[in-house]
């Protein structure tokens, strides 16, 4: 069934990623000034909501709808899982929970759970919080084959901001250099990650910094012995 709604080891890559682990580590990390709209934002506006399932139950006397293998997508933003419940089919204002093999995806950025709410807001998916044991996290880094991933009990991811804040257990590695914490916030436009120890608790931001192996090499005209 088909329902559409209209209405880095590039060392330049890692530098970005590692300079905000060290610039945590210093404590010189504030708080996340929210960023104005990106311009995403406003290419996706006014695209159409497509939702494709197996199945579909919808009940009118309580204005409910269960689809089940359902696959939800706005532009290149995409959201899948075994089942999806909501009130109506308004996108205007409206919250959908999702179980089961949750998965969504956007520009290269993917985010895996048990159960996701996504907020839809002027017929935009706004934002996602999922939650897994852990929710997971992964995102290709611009100029390298590597993949930054994350966990954390609780991940939201803001379309609008294009940022992802984890908590609980929070943990981000870009494929060699790893930052965890009870908070960490990571803005994906610009692939930087900002930690901070929360009031009132004693947890510490931890960071591991690996060296880069150099590779060995061989005097030229000698083979190896």
């Amino acid at each position: 069934m088909a329902v559409s709604f209209r209405n880095d080891p590039h060392p330049g890559a890692r530098a970005q990623l590692f300079i905000a682990l060290a610039c945590a580590a210093s404590a010189c990390a504030g708080a996340v000034e929210p960023p104005a709209p990106t311009a995403p934002t406003a290419q996706v506006r006014g695209l159409p909501i497509q939702v494709d399932a197996a199945s579909s139950d919808v009940d009118y006397r309580s204005n409910t709808v269960v689809f089940r293998d359902v696959v939800i997508t706005q532009g290149t933003a995409r959201v899948a899982a075994a089942s999806a419940r909501a009130t109506g089919l308004d996108f205007k204002d409206s919250t959908w929970t999702f179980t089961g093999n949750v998965r969504i995806e956007r520009d290269g950025g993917m985010l895996e759970s048990d159960e996701a709410q996504v907020q839809f807001r002027d017929n935009l998916l706004r934002i996602a919080t999922i939650q897994g044991k852990p929710a997971r996290f992964e995102q290709q880094l611009a100029r390298t084959p590597d993949k930054a991933h994350g966990r954390a009990t609780t991940i939201v991811y803001d379309l609008a901001q294009d940022r992802v804040t984890f908590t609980g257990d929070a943990w981000l590695t870009d494929g060699r250099n790893e930052i965890s914490g009870e908070e960490l916030v990571y803005n994906l436009r610009d692939q930087r990650v900002v930690a901070e120890q929360q009031p009132g608790s004693n947890g510490r931001v931890r960071i591991t910094i690996r060296p880069q192996q150099e590779e060995k090499r061989e005097p030229r005209g000698e083979p190896p012995p």
